[in-house]
């Protein structure tokens, strides 16, 4: 199927969605950390004169060692790494709402500054958005995190969009619906349905990406073409979700199928927050493993101690070509101030 026919397939399907679903959108919030480092905390918010602004923001001081080396290899590393983001945004007469997000991040390990930049407009009819916006949908229809520093491999697709593009999200009644194409004119849908049942809630989302991956080694890039389902259980304090998908990955010198599956637990006991994770994937008969354990004590408001066991196992190689290839078992301690 060429990228004209998938284009079609998906604005018919968003189209669908909406026209099947009766309650109008609401306009979203519009938050562009992508990263594994979010804050919990309510922003912090304030007045200049009919723009209101929101702040939020964490510093994370992480000690990393690698738990497969040996005793005297002293493989342990102590960063520093600081994220924020700021909105700023006005209502109109006519009840919309016109906003500019900026996020940032630094990372004193990688000695590495990046950030997203958007513009948005929202309406009754939900909020489009552009700018980098490439994380938009993975963010909505994503399984939860882990919790601490629970990283878990694999988690996703191998394709992406690029940076800049535009999007658009809304909710109706239970739905919520999602869109992003990039410059080069890739990209990714997703809709999630979530409501209470009884004294269990559900959640469940669907995810169609169109998008470029190139191998690890940097000789071949593929365009991908995937799909994946995630459903989720939340009882109590705890969570288990589950996650399943597909991608092609097809290039002028080979095609290559991948699957694969993860599934997860969270759970909160008073000010502790525990989660372990498991991915299982197979790319052309060649598997990719990883898991995540990860645990976060809340000491007070914001601030917290994090913990996290992340391993990964892969060694993707087609024709010569090295797609994936990493062995690593890592252990990561944390002391992090969120506002």
């Amino acid at each position: 199927m060429n990228r004209t026919k998938l284009l079609a397939l998906a604005t018919g399907f968003s189209l669908i969605m909406i026209l099947t679903v009766p309650a109008a959108a609401k306009a979203q919030s519009v938050s562009l950390n992508y990263d594994t480092l979010s804050s919990l905390e309510e922003p912090l918010a304030f007045d200049l004169g009919d723009v209101t602004v929101e702040l939020t923001g964490l510093v994370d001081i992480p000690v990393t060692f690698d738990i497969d080396s040996t005793p005297d290899a002293q493989d342990i590393d102590i960063g520093f790494t600081s994220n924020f983001q700021v909105t700023a945004e006005t209502q109109l007469s006519n009840r919309w709402t016109l906003g500019v997000a900026y996020f940032g991040q630094y990372d004193e390990s990688a000695n590495d500054y990046g950030d997203n930049v958007a513009a948005y407009v929202g309406t009754s009819w939900g909020t489009v958005i552009g700018g980098n916006v490439s994380g938009l949908v993975r963010e909505e229809t994503r399984r939860l995190r882990g919790a601490g520093n629970a990283d878990l491999a694999f988690d996703s697709f191998y394709g992406g969009l690029d940076n800049w593009g535009g999007g658009y999200v809304g909710r109706y009644g239970p739905f919520r619906l999602s869109g992003v194409m990039d410059e080069n004119g890739d990209f990714e849908i997703g809709s999630t349905f979530q409501r209470p049942i009884g004294q269990n809630d559900y959640r469940f989302s669907a995810r169609f990406a169109d998008g470029t991956f190139t191998s690890q080694d940097g000789t071949t890039t593929f365009d991908t073409t995937g799909g994946e389902l995630v459903g989720e259980l939340t009882f109590g304090s705890s969570v288990f979700d589950l996650g399943a998908g597909f991608e092609r990955l097809e290039s002028p010198g080979f095609d290559a199928d991948r699957w694969f599956v993860s599934a997860g637990v969270r759970t909160k006991i008073q000010s502790w927050t525990l989660s372990a994770e498991a991915h299982y994937g197979d790319v052309e008969g060649m598997s990719e493993k990883s898991a995540a354990v990860g645990v976060s004590h809340d000491i007070a408001r914001g601030l917290s101690l994090n913990l996290g066991l992340n391993y990964e196992d892969a060694n993707i190689n087609i024709n010569g070509v090295n797609l994936h290839a990493s062995d690593e078992f890592k252990g990561i301690f944390s002391l992090r101030y969120s506002f």
